[in-house]
């Protein structure tokens, strides 16, 4: 569902008519934001955590479980 230079052209004149010229810019800064914070948003969850990377080894740490691996 590709849209065309036709379709781009209305929806832009319909933004206009709807929001005016001053504020079209503003709106599409804000969407851009709440485009890369979902997208921040998305990598956050994911990657585990540390606390998760931890809980996986019986909640110690990576130095102390590597630490300990060196004494066997």
């Amino acid at each position: 569902m590709a849209l065309g230079s036709t379709e781009l052209i209305i929806l832009f004149a319909v933004g206009i008519f709807l929001f005016g010229a001053k504020r079209l810019p503003e709106l599409a800064r804000n969407a851009g934001r709440a485009k890369g914070e979902f997208q921040q948003g998305l990598r956050d969850v994911s990657q585990p955590s540390k606390a998760e990377i931890d809980m996986d080894r019986g909640g110690v740490s990576e130095e102390v479980a590597n630490s300990i691996n060196q004494e066997e």
